[in-house]
């Protein structure tokens, strides 16, 4: 049961706060703002930590990736010309470079060779653009994909490059709406293959598409590398007679420009076997050194030439959250500073109105009130106060966060233990800043208190 004098002073200080609306919902203002500040802030940091945890998923963890630096550039394609400078001679990122760092590099895990062409895929009339994407099964694992049915490629169609392939779930939602795809044939660009699994559908925000500069997987066609090399497309071996007949420079070169001028064009240089080249080491602590010998072993293999570039994912993202930890704990610390103004607040408005209540008080204590009748009934005054403005800036919080998720397009998570911090907060500034005028209306003497004009 609660005891009667405190709901006697309670319903007091309830009146009290009620015969100034104005003044409380002023007295207020620093802790609704500071609360709502507290959830705002919380709400977009848990956001964008999601964010960097999904990407992290995405591009692997402990993972180092290389990728071609493919140039673009205005060259003189005249063989004729004269006094043009050669450039250096590489042949490129290869599967040889993969088995070379997979046979010299210690504390790899996996490594995956990555070859991805544009294409289209066609079957019963209906024809969609592509990706044709050249993997081994260390590929699936490094990326976190799993099979919703079907098989994995086996080692006789690895080695054989047979005309076999894993789809993505939009293509199996598309091309077979209705029926079972497996063991069905698709055209791939100008070859049938077989189909022998169906990955799970992967859900990607556009946020991560965009920043990650990834594509949307359950469009692509996964094939074996070799059936890529075998069937469709080898850089690494095409030759100059095979270039001209196609109107291209050799070494890979695709122009661009006018056909009117032949002596001079735009050209991107494409000489790589393969467009990308995942590596996994065992430790994250193993991610620069592993990082550092790749480097010194692909610039001997490129006979000095650096034509491609290695990234490291998760350190970057890692770095990209500690600086959002350290902007969010700014954020929060100037919400809380918020709360330390509107308690200081709350303690000038009960100072003040102690002053304006002498009388009151002296009332009170001359007909039989305690000391701690008159500290309750203050300091329920500012409890209520910051309670009730705690109240109104979880709503407002909550709604601050949705309208930022909606109309700024930034992802927010609402936590509960932020409501609950929150509020807690402002309820024990209540508390603290209002023990100050609740001491000092309790140390009032009645006969002086009786006498005050």
């Amino acid at each position: 049961m609660i005891p009667e004098k405190f709901l006697a002073n309670f319903y007091i200080a309830f009146e009290a706060v009620l015969a100034n609306k104005l003044r409380s919902m002023l007295t207020a203002l620093g802790i609704i703002f500071g609360v709502a500040a507290v959830i705002a802030m919380l709400a977009i940091g848990n956001g964008a930590q999601q964010e960097i945890l999904e990407q992290i998923r995405l591009v692997g963890v402990n993972n180092i990736v290389i990728e071609p630096i493919v140039e673009q550039t205005e060259e003189n394609l005249d063989e004729s010309s004269t006094g043009q400078e050669k450039k250096k001679f590489s042949p490129g990122l290869t599967l040889l470079d993969a088995e070379s760092i997979r046979k010299v590099v210690p504390g790899i895990e996996r490594i995956s060779p990555e070859i991805v062409l544009d294409t289209y895929i066609m079957k019963g009339g209906i024809r969609r653009s592509a990706k044709l994407v050249g993997v081994e099964p260390n590929y699936f694992e490094l990326t976190n994909f799993q099979l919703a049915s079907g098989n994995m490629f086996s080692e006789h169609q690895l080695i054989k490059g047979e005309p076999v392939c894993i789809i993505g779930k939009s293509i199996s939602t598309r091309f077979f709406p209705s029926e079972n795809p497996i063991g069905k044939h698709v055209k791939c660009g100008p070859h049938w293959l077989l189909i022998i699994g169906v990955l799970e559908e992967r859900v990607i925000s556009e946020s991560s598409i965009s920043k990650l500069g990834i594509r949307d997987f359950n469009m692509d066609v996964y094939t074996p590398v070799n059936t890529v090399l075998m069937r469709y497309e080898n850089r690494a071996r095409i030759t100059k007679t095979q270039l001209e007949s196609r109107n291209r420079p050799s070494r890979g070169f695709v122009v661009i420009g006018p056909s009117d001028d032949e002596s001079s064009k735009k050209v991107i240089e494409n000489y790589h076997q393969i467009d990308r080249l995942v590596i996994q080491v065992a430790e994250t602590d193993l991610l620069s050194p592993v990082a550092e010998i790749v480097s010194r072993l692909l610039e001997r293999r490129h006979y000095g030439m650096i034509d491609y570039e290695i990234t490291i994912p998760e350190l970057l993202l890692k770095q990209q959250q500690r600086t959002k930890s350290i902007f969010n704990f700014v954020l929060g610390a100037i919400a809380g500073i918020s709360l330390l103004v509107g308690g200081i607040g709350i303690m000038n408005i009960m100072l003040a109105s102690v002053m304006e209540r002498i009388k009151e008080i002296g009332l009170r204590l001359s007909i039989g009130a305690k000391k701690q009748d008159i500290i309750m009934q203050f300091l329920s005054e500012a409890v209520m106060i910051s309670v009730s403005g705690g109240i109104i800036g979880v709503i407002l919080g909550i709604l601050l966060a949705i309208g930022v998720a909606r109309f700024a397009e930034i992802p927010t998570i609402i936590s509960f233990s932020s409501i609950v911090l929150s509020f807690g907060v402002a309820a024990t500034v209540g508390l603290i800043f209002g023990i100050t005028p609740a001491k000092r209306a309790a140390s009032q003497d009645p006969i002086t208190s009786l006498r005050y004009e």
